[in-house]
């Protein structure tokens, strides 16, 4: 039996689904994106024939609210009507009403308690504000110089966040790049300090990210289409990372990236034939939407 209670025996990569969904919650990175932060022209030509049959397509991200909402304007998808899921569902963005009808930070005690222990291991940490990354002064800036490079975002830099945060951030990320084991060790002391307060998981092999426990992007795909009255049954989404597994098994239909891990594979219903370099949302779209 599969994660719907569907015969699978036996396991194949392309399993015969037949429907026409309502609604498609796309990842951007790695899925939609190609590996060059762009949308390929046979996957632009998909989702526009799709929006011509009256089929919503939401992004839904773990990046920050503005980057996504950057993405989403490029591809005509923040427009009236439109949603935007940001932050691994932590922030829902109704497009139309240009305001979060559903916003869900973290406990500032629990966001102080990571940005101590990543402090305690030398460990790049940073949080957000409504439009830019925030570090402490502590941190390495060229990392933050390399992450906004990667989101179009900029970065303010403060000098503590106890005493400098106005306002309570939604995620914390604590980033890696040179793969030194700092994230397994974030990740076992998380599950020892703080577990039923925080969900954390890798939205890529160098990106630890933490939300308040109950958050992520299946629920807001939950939420969302219960707030548009659409059966979840009629939902597809696409997806390749960790943080993408929650709303592939929520949705009526999971699709995951032939490029994303082993984990979201299992967890899909189907896998693409092809990546995000060639047309894999494309694919996705075709077979399930129109």
């Amino acid at each position: 039996m599969d994660k719907k209670g569907r015969d699978t025996a036996p396991f194949m990569i392309e399993r015969r689904i037949r429907m026409s969904g309502q609604i498609l919650f796309t990842d951007l990175d790695d899925t939609l994106l190609n590996d060059r932060k762009e949308v390929t022209p046979g996957s632009r030509r998909a989702i526009e024939a799709a929006l011509a049959r009256g089929k919503r397509i939401v992004v839904a991200s773990g990046r920050p609210l503005s980057s996504a909402l950057i993405q989403a304007r490029r591809l005509e998808l923040a427009g009236p009507g439109c949603f935007v899921i940001a932050y691994n569902g932590a922030v829902i963005y109704d497009c139309t009403r240009e305001e979060a009808v559903s916003r869900r930070p973290m406990a500032r005690e629990d966001l102080y308690a990571v940005f101590d222990e990543a402090r305690r291991r030398g460990a790049y940490a940073h949080t957000y504000d409504r439009e830019q990354v925030v570090i402490e002064e502590r941190c390495d800036r060229s990392v933050a110089q390399w992450y906004c490079g990667r989101t179009d975002m900029t970065f303010r830099v403060i000098g503590d966040v106890r005493r400098d945060l106005a306002e309570t951030p939604v995620k914390t990320l604590v980033i890696d790049r040179e793969d030194t084991g700092v994230l397994e060790d974030m990740e076992r002391w998380l599950g020892e300090r703080l577990s039923g307060r925080v969900d954390f998981f890798r939205s890529s092999p160098q990106f630890l990210e933490m939300v308040t426990a109950g958050v992520n992007k299946g629920w807001a795909v939950e939420e969302l289409c219960r707030r548009l009255g659409i059966p979840i049954t009629d939902a597809v989404a696409a997806g390749d990372e960790a943080n993408d597994i929650s709303m592939l098994r929520a949705a009526g239909v999971g699709a995951a990236m032939c490029n994303g891990i082993p984990a979201a594979k299992e967890a899909a219903d189907y896998v693409t034939q092809r990546d995000n370099n060639h047309d894999g949302i494309a694919e996705v779209i075709e077979r399930f939407l129109l």
